[in-house]
């Protein structure tokens, strides 16, 4: 796609991230799965191993499709998609616009050093992945839930549908925002590592003329998204799974259930399914940051040429 000069509108930024992290996690979602089983087994076991079912990321999906089926390697994906376009949507296609806003308020036209717009791209990747949590957590707690579910064995919910409908009824609506705290923090953090970092390396490349605005430079700078995001994001990341797919009355909170962690599996519980973990962040945000840059330029220009074809 050629380098567009316009700039791309709000709406064209909505949907090309919201289609964008659909698209990622389609093709990611097994490695999405699997880091889930790997996160959540030994929950209660006191820090002992013979009993573990999953061994490593190729381990897990090769056992989860040999006695579940292939099928159950895509356990939850509608909520994951419903997801993607409520969450990404605001996340990243907010994000721009934020970060002019607090450019503008904080620094308004002086001239920015360095560190200025650093703390203001942090700021922005904060707010928007906080904000997105709060409108996304159902399907979230929803995905969870079902990934975790074995298909052999007594499943606790047989649908997505099924799935909101019984947390809802069960535990209230607020089942339906549990965890939202602790992945207010994580979204947070996961945003400013994965944007903040994309943002910044490409930038860079640009900057000092390494490489151009395409392809190879948005490949580079979501390799370096997804390492940043991987590294910072894991320890939150299992807690969320734990306590969102947790039954009512397991943990008390999310701090609760950390400490559980810890007492049960030392420093090391908090980087379980690191490798897929990894593997997964890497791949989506090469998915995502090459399909997101694409679509929207497609847009914007589809948009541009409808608009002269009718003057």
């Amino acid at each position: 796609m050629p380098i567009s000069t316009m700039e791309p509108t709000l709406l064209v930024k909505f949907a090309s991230a919201g289609t964008a992290a659909c698209i990622a996690d389609a093709v990611t979602y097994p490695l999405d799965t699997a880091k889930v089983r790997l996160q959540i087994q030994g929950e209660g076991a006191g820090g002992t191993t013979t009993q573990f079912k999953y061994r490593g990321m190729v381990g897990t999906m090769l056992t989860m499709a040999r006695h579940e089926g292939v099928r159950s390697l895509y356990n939850g994906l509608v909520a994951g998609l419903q997801r993607q376009m409520c969450f990404a949507s605001i996340r990243i296609g907010l994000y721009d616009n934020v970060k002019t806003f607090y450019q503008g308020i904080l620094l308004g036209d002086d001239t920015a050093t360095g560190a200025q717009l650093f703390l203001v791209r942090i700021m922005a990747g904060m707010t928007t992945g906080g904000a997105a949590v709060v409108f996304a957590q159902p399907t979230d707690v929803v995905k969870v839930r079902m990934q975790a579910q074995t298909t052999g064995g007594t499943r606790r919910y047989v649908g997505c549908a099924d799935a909101y409908r019984k947390i809802a009824v069960q535990e209230g609506v607020k089942g339906l925002w549990k965890g939202v705290l602790p992945n207010v923090f994580r979204n947070a953090v996961v945003n400013v590592s994965e944007i903040v970092c994309y943002d910044i390396i490409k930038e860079a490349i640009l900057t000092y003329r390494l490489m151009s605005d395409n392809v190879p430079c948005h490949f580079v700078s979501a390799v370096a998204a997804g390492f940043c995001t991987t590294v910072c994001a894991s320890p939150i990341d299992v807690v969320k799974t734990r306590y969102m797919n947790s039954r009512p009355g397991q943990y008390s909170g999310a701090v609760d259930c950390a400490i559980k962690m810890f007492r049960e599996g030392g420093s090391a519980a908090f980087y379980k399914g690191f490798v897929p973990n990894f593997s997964r962040f890497v791949s989506w945000n090469i998915c995502m940051w090459l399909s997101y840059e694409q679509l929207k330029r497609l847009m914007t220009n589809f948009g541009h040429e409808t608009a002269t074809a009718h003057h």
